[in-house]
């Protein structure tokens, strides 16, 4: 067999198709652009000998340390072995989690090799405190390796990667913790559907959200975890999360198919993170490789740049939690930040802010819920509003009218931020911000760049320099005034300046001046509140592509603004 030169730790048995290779039997190209295209499509996807061919110059092209150990060190450290030990006596490092080996089509006895090649790894990477994945990733290229030395340098390769930007495997626990933050923020952006069934039946949903790495790399059959490898090597680690969240897209489709539009219960975390794993496993009776490629390249995501300043916004956030090492003690879950016994408002059940809770960001959903400001105990005066949520950030409005409806907004910047602006009403905030209503059933509605990428074009940035209406109506020419924060204090992630925006109308997320307070502008306004906080108007608006929210004219019965409270610190 031509393969058994790259092939001498597989069980061919259990291989199936790919154990006949077929198709071209090289790859002459040296375009990253045009590798990126063979990979999606499978050029070498039915070819044993050329895929291990092409994960070997794809990885020996990564960018890498001065000192990276090769498969010249392995020999040397290795050598010496008399005779191998069985695995049994190997025991995998701690950083790997408690993670097996994924056998995938390997023969028994390579789970041997696999062991020494990731105790070696370990010996040679001191730094890495947090690296669950290497097992995976260990297993999948020893398939394609000569042998051990060669695996052993094609691991150390991946993790050796210094390119500015980019990184293939989380080695850290603040790294992978963030990763999993992240996860969650993009399943919120990305698949609202299946997120609102994973927080309507598991009890904690980013506990089922750190799961997202093993869905990829453990769990899928080895013809689709292959074909990810395939595009991972040439694209980098976004492609991971692409994969997750068509997975998670791909469950949510099954259980709706299962439940046959029957409402879910909830249950124990643990009992959905089961039930994931086991529908992943068997993926492949109802969804092929290609398939599962086709849906995750279909999803318009950001770019790795945004994905990576959210991710550096999420290390942020842990660390000043101090959660940098991985925790003894229990998660604390959205359940115990919204505490029904403690929990008070006057407009909203503590059950309808925990739905509201799932739809913030990850780094602020562990926080504890603190009322700022109401008007039944503050009473209705702008002034007073804003000498009670200055200081905070970020902040949630709830407001319900004279007529019952309930509706509000996620902030992401602090109120304090209108004073930037001199005397003209102008615009501030970030993409993160968002508004709801509760009835006629509950929904959100983001920054319209999320669903529409497209907005952001790659042409210059325009300029940003005309006032908001004061009277909470945008004329065709009204544009935003978006003064500067120093870097560091404002959320880097879905901030306006970091996108290439096709028109102003579409960056208007929140303003304030002595008179009135707006969210969303552009062509309109999602919420207008006069300085009595008395009289509002809703409409639609550019920025979230909303439908009114509530009554067009409407009545204020009673506002109130949350702030967010560190859990972790009680």
């Amino acid at each position: 067999m031509a393969e058994e030169e790259y092939g001498s730790f597989v069980d061919w048995n259990q291989m199936g198709d790919l154990a006949k290779s077929s198709g071209p039997t090289k790859v002459d190209c040296q375009d990253l652009k045009e590798f990126k295209k063979m990979a999606r499509q499978g050029y070498w996807a039915k070819n044993h000998k050329l895929r291990a061919q092409v994960y070997e110059q794809l990885i020996k092209t990564i960018p890498c340390r001065t000192v990276t150990p090769d498969a010249e060190v392995y020999r040397d450290i290795m050598g010496n072995a008399g005779t191998k030990k069985p695995s049994s006596n190997i025991p995998l490092p701690e950083f790997v989690d408690g993670n097996a080996l994924p056998l995938y089509c390997l023969k028994a006895e390579a789970v041997t090799s696999a062991h020494q090649i990731i105790n070696c790894v370990a010996g040679q990477f001191p730094d890495i405190s947090h690296c669950p994945s290497l097992p995976a990733i260990t297993s999948m290229l020893l398939h394609f390796s000569k042998d051990e030395a060669q695996c052993f340098e094609l691991v150390s390769r991946i993790l050796a990667c210094n390119e500015p930007g980019k990184r293939l495997l989380d080695q850290t626990f603040l790294a992978f913790e963030s990763s999993c933050m992240t996860f969650g923020d993009l399943a919120i952006k990305y698949c609202p559907a299946s997120h609102k069934l994973i927080v309507a039946t598991a009890q904690d949903a980013l506990e089922v959200y750190t799961d997202w790495q093993r869905w990829v790399l453990f769990d899928l059959p080895f013809s689709h975890m292959v074909r990810v490898l395939d595009v991972y090597l040439v694209e980098g680690y976004k492609v991971l999360f692409r994969m997750a969240i068509a997975l998670l897209k791909f469950y949510r489709k099954h259980k709706a198919e299962a439940q046959g539009g029957e409402g879910s219960q909830p249950q124990d975390s643990g009992k959905v993170r089961a039930d994931i794993q086991v529908f992943i496993k068997g993926i492949a009776s109802t969804v092929t490789p290609e398939k599962l490629l086709e849906k995750a390249f279909s999803i318009r995501m950001f770019s790795r740049k945004e994905i990576t300043l959210l991710q550096l916004t999420n290390e942020k956030s842990l660390q000043q939690k101090g959660i940098t090492v991985k925790q003894k003690r229990p998660r604390r879950n959205v359940q115990l930040a919204l505490n029904p016994d403690t929990f008070s408002s006057e407009i909203v059940s503590a059950k309808e802010m925990r739905d509201i809770w799932s739809w913030i960001p990850e780094r602020f959903a562990l926080c504890q819920p603190q009322l700022l400001f109401t008007t039944s105990n503050h009473g209705c005066s702008l002034n007073r509003f804003y000498q009670h949520c200055e200081g905070y950030e970020p902040t949630l409005l709830l407001i319900r009218t004279t007529d019952g409806d309930v509706c509000g907004a996620f902030l992401s910047t602090d109120w304090q931020e209108r004073k930037r602006g001199g005397n003209k009403l102008s615009f501030f905030g970030t993409g993160e911000c968002f508004v709801f209503r509760m009835k006629p059933e509950m929904e959100h509605f983001e920054w319209v760049v999320i669903r529409h990428p497209e907005l952001a074009s790659s042409s210059n940035a325009q300029s940003q320099e005309e006032p908001a209406s004061s009277e909470g109506q945008n004329s065709e020419n009204n544009g935003l005034q978006q003064p500067e924060k120093p870097a560091g204090d404002l959320s880097p992630f879905l901030s306006a300046r970091h996108f290439n925006l096709t028109s102003k109308n579409t960056s208007m997320f929140m303003a304030g001046n002595f008179d009135s307070i707006i969210v969303g502008g552009g062509d309109g306004n999602a919420l207008y509140i006069d300085s009595e906080l008395n009289h509002g108007r809703a409409g639609r608006c550019a920025t979230f592509d909303n439908p009114p929210l509530c009554a067009e004219s409407f009545q204020v019965a009673l506002l109130e603004t949350w702030g967010f409270q560190d859990a972790m610190a009680s």
